[in-house]
């Protein structure tokens, strides 16, 4: 005897494999669901109204939810919820009559906790020298056509916060057409595509916009911390590089607040408690944000480091605490260079660097000589890199 087939709809794009419901039971203002693997769910009436699909809840041609919440009545109550031959839930409606029908995969996904922002993605691990011995490598060569070169290093992205991507073409404006295989680029003052072109002979001298431009080292740090919500990752394609030294540095900042908190508590109460005033000094702008060096952002589990001291600019927090919060800075700054935090490696033509930019801290060394330095970069949101991340590894059943 064949198995019934769902006709069920999810209320998004997604397939779902079939999961048959075990038994449905109302209780007051919910349903409560259970699986043959004793899997619960507990769904509210007006979640189930919201959810149901070309009904006035969700929209079947943009799978998006309908129901204005100030619609939402006191009549809207389940006078049954039952499971159908395919295991599927039926509600009936007392309201109106109505009879929605919920795919029993797509309600099991929401019990497995399927649906929440860190799903379809690798946990993050923090790492030191020691335990990751170097960068982690993707071969780039074929990456805007290869999703698995693209997936590897999305991956590699969110576990590590840092990834190079090898042997891609070193022609100029690459990293645009790179941004287009995970996601829209974010703009700055220094362009959607920025140039990170050295001149010796500009140390010291003011006609650049960024330390960045000339020869100097820079040691570990986060970019444009004057922003209310800093870049989340950022890109760094070598072009050329012939230059004598600036090999670049990586520090984990998850692996170095871990530290902090465990070794020296109270300079971790220090960084991510008192305030600075973050301003970038550029001719013709005013970016400026006050926040602590270890920010704790909403809805993220590592912390946002702000910690480029060319744009730190002004204390923002009791005079009483300025000496000690100075003392606390430059421990945080001294252990993100110790070599047990820092990997140092020299990048070459062909080589991206991508990287949280809200986690890592990166850097280099200074360089000298007449040979030639290019660097360009790009910054793409976290939401851009976790959504392609989710897409790639949920078509690829990875990470659920």
């Amino acid at each position: 005897m064949n198995k019934p087939v769902s006709e069920a709809r999810a209320p998004d794009f997604y397939h779902y494999d079939a999961n048959p419901l075990s038994s449905a039971l109302c209780e007051g203002d919910f349903v409560h669901l259970r699986w043959p693997d004793d899997t619960t769910l507990a769904c509210h009436r007006y979640w189930l109204r919201e959810n149901s699909v070309g009904q006035g809840g969700i929209d079947i041609a943009t799978r998006e939810g309908l129901l204005d919440p100030a619609h939402l009545t006191d009549d809207m109550i389940v006078s049954s919820a039952v499971v159908d031959d395919a295991g599927d839930l039926i509600v009936e409606w007392a309201d109106d009559a109505q009879r929605s029908v919920y795919h029993a995969g797509w309600l099991y996904h929401v019990a497995d906790n399927q649906h929440r922002p860190n799903s379809w993605l690798p946990d993050a691990r923090a790492w030191t020298s020691e335990s990751i011995g170097q960068v982690p490598r993707v071969n780039g060569s074929a990456a805007l056509e290869d999703d698995d070169a693209i997936l590897s290093l999305l991956n590699h992205l969110v576990t590590h916060g840092a990834c190079v991507l090898e042997n891609s073409p070193t022609r100029e404006g690459y990293l645009l057409e790179l941004a287009q295989r995970i996601g829209p680029v974010r703009d700055s003052n220094f362009g959607a595509l920025w140039d990170v072109l050295a001149d010796v002979a500009l140390a010291g001298d003011a006609k650049t916009n960024s330390t960045a431009n000339t020869g100097l080292r820079l040691g570990p740090h986060s970019d444009l911390p004057t922003r209310e919500i800093p870049p989340g990752f950022q890109f760094l394609h070598c072009l050329v590089n012939e230059a004598e030294g600036g090999e670049s540095t990586l520090t984990d900042g998850a692996a170095l607040v871990e530290a902090l908190e465990r070794d020296h508590p109270e300079a971790f109460e220090l960084l991510y408690t008192r305030h600075w005033i973050f301003f970038n000094r550029g001719p013709g702008i005013d970016h400026r944000w006050s926040a602590p060096i270890i920010d704790y952002l909403p809805g993220s589990d590592v912390p946002t480091l702000r910690a480029f001291y060319p744009v730190r600019a002004f204390p923002a927090m009791a005079t009483e605490d300025i000496g000690r919060s100075y003392d606390a800075l430059r421990l945080f700054h001294r252990l993100a260079d110790k070599p047990e935090f820092e990997l140092k490696f020299r990048l070459t033509a062909g080589d991206i660097m991508c990287f949280d930019n809200r986690r890592i801290l990166h850097g280099r060394d200074a360089f000298t000589g007449s040979g030639k330095r290019h660097l360009q970069g790009v910054y793409i949101d976290r939401d851009e890199i976790l959504s392609r991340g989710r897409a790639l590894n949920r078509a690829a059943g990875l990470h659920r």
